[in-house]
């Protein structure tokens, strides 16, 4: 009689497992199953196809039926996930609602999510930089967090590999604190933008001003057409889901090339509960997963795990994984799993007005506008306070109509666009808060999910550094705003809570020390070979770049390294 527990097993097996879909998970998994990697994605929410499942990618304003904005029931049932500036009527599918997955706040965090195939992939904000050795120094320089095992010359291959696959646009700028990358043409500044840049050039010798760099496929090639995407159209509602595939997202991108090679298995609604540890082997042998809509438990087992559900699920999952070897969450020999979570500072904005360059304005929109890199603290502590911030730059300038009159005179009016007399200017922070013990996320004693898994408590939220570099944001940008003629500037402080700057990372790091850091140089788990981690949780500091394009980067070196070890039998 054939034994039906191993055959089903048997069914149950790949070479490799990745926990998540988004842009690390894709990533991982395009790049095992290029290497001819039999492997199983796992996504806890629903599935979203390219092109099918983006149901307001081609509405228009006025087929919403509350014109894009959000009813009154809708925002007080979810009073985080609308604070988000990307959530709207035309995008409310692609978001977690509040009570869908709740969470502890022991400080106030608003913890911004996507649950379907492609993840935040499909909302993010697209924008992609570059780190330099000089991020990757700065917790060795100042004391905060552990040294970082690697440096920008492990990773710069990397880069290059994700960049040409992905289609990233810029220009080659030739400074040391923002490496030049794999471009695209880039998208020119505006005549304002520009005028600031020269503006920058001619007060200072360290602030640059340079075309944003961004995911977009401004001028396909061979390689875009083959995942069958086209050019960008400048549509600016990319939050929506892109039928062009114009930019990167796992769902037009990495996803539907790992399929086409007939390695991948996808499986959505499947909410990972915990990594299967064996004692006996030492290793990591398969992941329990709770069907989304059966509430089934079973297993899959592989020899290699990527652990790509965002940072802070990554977390949960990492600490729900327990076992005898493992008492207090997967590999967490060193006691730091869940510690050290750190993200961006994006409370501080400042704009201004500007008139001159009256004789012009702007025609259609674009995907990006200006960026500043980093230029606090780069080469020196030279501030009150540690690391620095980057910002981004743009300018517009909108139309005025007269409403007067009324019948033919007032349509006369409306369908007559006269330029406002001054263009706007604006300029917000993204700065580098500090990896603290205090900043931890954990499982709460007491609160369980809907699939019995404990809640996430987090207590996360900013300190005096940040304080700090706000008052130093408004200060630097005020002096340079006024060098260069703007005028009315307003400073302002949202005072918002942690998490929705979307950029949260951490809690996995990766350092040289297995006493002190939960990963190696390859990402790989001190304590087990075969799980790796390669999403925001594996971040020792946060850099003031856009994380994401390091996301693909590490991913993709993490899964190359994984198939040499298998083949070499090191995992």
């Amino acid at each position: 009689m054939p034994n039906f527990n191993i055959d089903s097993q048997k069914k149950r097996k790949y070479d490799a497992i990745v926990i998540g879909s988004g842009i690390s998970g894709g990533w991982s998994a395009k790049e095992l199953t290029d290497r001819g990697m039999k492997t199983l994605m796992l996504e806890r929410g629903r599935d979203v196809k390219h092109i099918v499942d983006y149901p307001t990618a081609t509405l228009q304003p006025w087929e919403f039926e509350h014109r894009r904005q959000l009813p009154l029931e809708v925002r007080k049932a979810n009073p985080v996930i609308s604070k988000c500036y990307a959530f709207y009527e035309g995008t409310t599918q692609f978001f977690v609602k509040d009570e869908e997955h709740p969470y502890v706040q022991e400080k106030p965090f608003d913890w911004i999510r996507g649950y379907q195939v492609g993840g935040k992939s499909l909302m993010w904000a697209r924008m992609t930089q570059r780190w330099s050795d000089y991020d990757y120094d700065g917790p060795s320089r100042d004391g905060y967090a552990v040294d970082w095992p690697i440096r920008y010359a492990d990773i710069a291959p990397w880069y290059s590999h994700v960049e040409k696959f992905a289609g990233i646009t810029g220009n080659k700028d030739g400074l040391p604190t923002l490496p030049d990358g794999e471009f695209l043409p880039a998208y020119e500044l505006s005549c304002v933008e520009q005028y600031f840049k020269d503006q920058m050039a001619t007060h200072y010798k360290d602030r640059y001003v340079i075309s944003g760099r961004t995911a977009h496929l401004s001028q396909p090639q061979d390689i875009h057409y083959k995942q069958g995407r086209a050019k960008c159209v400048h549509r600016t509602i990319c939050e929506r889901g892109c039928p062009y595939g114009g930019y990167f997202s796992s769902n037009a991108s990495t996803i539907p090339w790992a399929l086409k090679s007939g390695k991948l298995t996808l499986r959505p609604h499947s909410v990972v509960h915990s990594i299967i540890y064996d004692e006996e082997k030492g290793t990591a042998t398969g992941v329990r997963v709770i069907d989304a809509n059966t509430m089934e438990m079973m297993e899959f087992y592989a020899k290699v795990i990527f652990v790509n559900a965002a940072a802070l699920n990554s977390n949960l999952i990492l600490l729900n994984s327990t076992s005898n070897r493992f008492p207090n969450g997967f590999g967490n020999d060193s006691g730091v799993l869940g510690k050290y979570v750190a993200f961006h500072n994006y409370r501080a904005r400042i704009s201004a007005e500007y008139e001159g360059h009256l004789d012009s304005t702007t025609d259609g929109r674009k995907p990006s506008s200006g960026y500043i890199p980093r230029f606090r603290n780069v080469y020196k502590q030279e501030t009150d306070f540690l690391r620095g911030y980057a910002s981004g730059f743009s300018a517009s300038r909108g139309d005025y109509r007269s409403n007067d009159g009324i019948g033919t005179e007032l349509k006369e009016n409306l369908s007559k666009s006269t330029p406002d007399n001054r263009w706007r200017v604006g300029s917000g922070i993204m700065g580098e808060t500090i990896p603290k013990q205090s900043n931890y996320v954990a499982l709460d004693e007491t609160k369980k999910d809907q699939w019995g898994i404990p809640q996430l408590k987090i207590s996360v939220g900013y300190d005096d550094n940040d304080e700090k570099m706000i008052k130093d944001f408004f200060e630097q940008f005020t002096e340079m705003y006024t060098k260069a003629g703007f005028k009315n500037i307003r400073t302002s402080d949202s005072k918002q809570a942690a998490g929705l700057d979307i950029h949260e990372m951490g809690g996995v790091r990766m350092g040289k020390d297995p006493k002190t850091s939960m990963l190696n140089k390859w990402h790989q788990i001190h304590a087990c070979k075969n799980v790796f981690v390669t999403d925001g949780s594996c971040m020792t500091s946060t850099s003031t770049q856009n994380p994401s394009l390091t996301y693909m980067a590490y991913s993709a070196r993490a899964a190359d390294f994984a198939v040499q070890e298998l083949k070499k039998r090191n995992l």
